[in-house]
């Protein structure tokens, strides 16, 4: 089983990680290259870019510009343990048995707009690029077609024709995913919860939910579909009613 999450805009390159496993991104050198193009980049133009605030992008500026290769452990950090949103919370890495890191390793990645698609275990350096940044670099308007089919070609050569792909990233990342390239259809759990009257996504608990479903499959070994229906953390249970296709609905 493959599981695709997004990255965060929160990060944490202070706190120690306790294992000294890591790995290198498969698109370093496409980062270089978006890197190259974002450094060149005033504190206003990433401000107008991406809609931030003045503190924050000059704290991007910085980063762009301390943004270098190679990636060791003294200069970067593991993915897993460097993003601190709320699916990460849900997640919560430091509390999985170091013995469950293969397997986390082996079953999830972390779609990102300066790295593509990430390994947990993948070094990055601290970073603000969200896959819908209309940046232009060469020819290519935006990060979707820079990013091409890249992306998806990377998860296809990764994929058994028989294995299960779980979509749990926002919509904003798995459209750098053409459905038409990929070799296997994507299973989307969708969390609702009981609100005015009737289920809604509410933005706020979808997001630990599903971090909450990547420990759920990571702590079970979850391979079917039938599996992931099994899955009742928080009080979220699957929803035959509800649930159509290759959506899988849990509600509270």
């Amino acid at each position: 089983m493959k599981i695709i999450i997004s990255p965060a805009k929160s990060l944490d390159f202070e706190s120690k990680v306790p294992t000294s496993l890591h790995t290198e991104p498969r698109f370093l050198e496409h980062s270089e290259k978006l890197n190259k193009k974002l450094k060149t980049l005033s504190k206003k133009k990433l401000s107008e870019l991406m809609k931030i605030s003045d503190d924050l992008s000059a704290l991007n500026y910085d980063r762009n510009q301390n943004w270098k290769t190679p990636f060791t452990p003294q200069n970067a950090k593991q993915a897993i343990y460097s993003f601190t949103g709320a699916v990460f919370q849900g997640i919560d890495v430091n509390s999985i048995d170091q013995e469950k890191i293969p397997l986390l390793q082996n079953n999830l990645r972390i779609l990102s707009g300066l790295y593509g698609i990430l390994k947990p275990l993948d070094l990055i350096q601290p970073y603000r690029l969200e896959m819908g940044t209309r940046l232009k670099i060469g020819h290519t308007e935006n990060l979707y077609k820079f990013w091409d089919d890249k992306v998806a070609q990377s998860l296809n050569s990764e994929l058994e024709e028989d294995e299960l792909l779980v979509n749990l990233a926002s919509s904003e990342y798995f459209k750098v995913l053409p459905k038409k390239v990929l070799k296997v259809p994507m299973i989307t759990p969708v969390f609702k919860d009981f609100k005015n009257g009737e289920y809604k996504i509410v933005m706020t608990y979808a997001k630990k939910a599903r971090g909450l479903m990547v420990r759920y499959i990571i702590d079970n070994n979850v391979k079917t579909i039938e599996g992931l229906k099994g899955f009742n953390v928080d009080k979220y249970r699957f929803s035959e009613e509800l649930s159509s296709g290759n959506d899988l609905v849990f509600t509270r």
